[in-house]
């Protein structure tokens, strides 16, 4: 029967692609991070000469933007601070300063990764039989680790709360180098290994399985970007641990640099997320009322 025939894509028990008939025929596809961002699906309807891009309706349309714009400018503003606390850390006044101006960047992390995490939450549902995208809802919390849009931002959520332990640690006076390494050091690798997650989790959804190149997606350029900034952090946390035997950092100026060029990829990685957002010229229709619909199996 039409509408009930799909083919879906993915890694492991993750879907992130979905290809079916609805019921007026032709064929639709729906993509987990296309659905996210733009608020849309692709169909090929019977009779059209090729498919093209339906649009969920207005209200969800507005959502996805707004929450959009508040994760890219969150991230673009919280990476300028990092590289800025980075800055002047290996060329200005000291660590106080830096420690504070980073503390600033990070309550930005913080709004960048709820941000994000609500759009996975608020995401609109795949309607089956119309082929398009239906409006659910407004959540501010959802608990659904089988889909891999809402386990790679909440990892990714989870990490800026850690950096935050890292970041009032960093703040407070007079610790041993064993209080320094436990409650700076120990949250920035932590911190660090969950960025890390989210991003292979963020690679895995946009190639649709085993990360690879797909250089004309703008989507593969933002999440590839952050990924790099990730790795760039990780470097970073190594070579901030202090020597008990002396006191020392094992690279003050790698965990500087490290710090400066990964945040300055999650910047760019901010100001590119702007551009990856719905078209308020091409939704549909305002629906009358929001229902409630079931989860999507994915």
């Amino acid at each position: 029967m039409a509408g009930t025939k799909e083919h879906s894509e993915g890694a492991g028990p993750f879907t992130t692609r979905v290809t079916w008939r609805p019921e007026g025929g032709g064929t639709a596809v729906w993509e987990s991070r296309v659905a996210r961002k733009r608020a849309l699906l692709t169909v090929h309807a019977t009779g059209e000469p090729g498919p093209r891009a339906r649009t969920a309706d207005s209200v969800s349309v507005g959502r996805m933007r707004r929450l959009n714009a508040i994760a890219a400018g969150a991230f673009t503003v919280g990476g300028a601070l990092f590289a800025l606390g980075a800055g002047l850390a290996q060329f200005g006044p000291g660590d106080i300063t830096s420690a504070w101006i980073y503390f600033t960047g990070g309550l930005f992390f913080n709004t960048g990764g709820y941000a994000s995490l609500l759009q996975a939450i608020n995401t609109p549902d795949r309607d089956h039989q119309a082929g398009r995208l239906a409006a659910r809802r407004w959540r501010w919390w959802s608990y659904e680790p089988g889909r891999i849009d809402w386990l790679s931002t909440f990892v990714l959520f989870a990490g800026t709360l850690v950096f935050g332990i890292n970041l009032v640690g960093s703040l407070l006076h007079g610790l041993s180098v064993q209080q320094v390494n436990r409650l700076v050091w120990a949250p920035d690798m932590v911190g660090c290994i969950l960025f890390l997650i989210s991003g292979h989790l963020a690679l895995v959804e946009v190639c649709h399985g085993r990360p690879r190149l797909r250089t004309q997606d703008l989507a593969w350029w933002i999440v590839s970007v952050n990924q790099l900034g990730s790795f760039l952090f990780m470097a970073s946390a190594v070579t901030a641990f202090t020597r008990p035997s002396t006191g020392d950092l094992v690279s003050v100026t790698v965990a500087n640099w490290g710090t400066l060029t990964g945040a300055a990829c999650f910047s760019v990685g901010g100001v590119l997320q702007f551009y990856e957002r719905p078209s308020p010229s091409t939704s549909s229709a305002t629906p009358s009322r929001i229902r409630a619909r079931p989860k999507r199996n994915s």
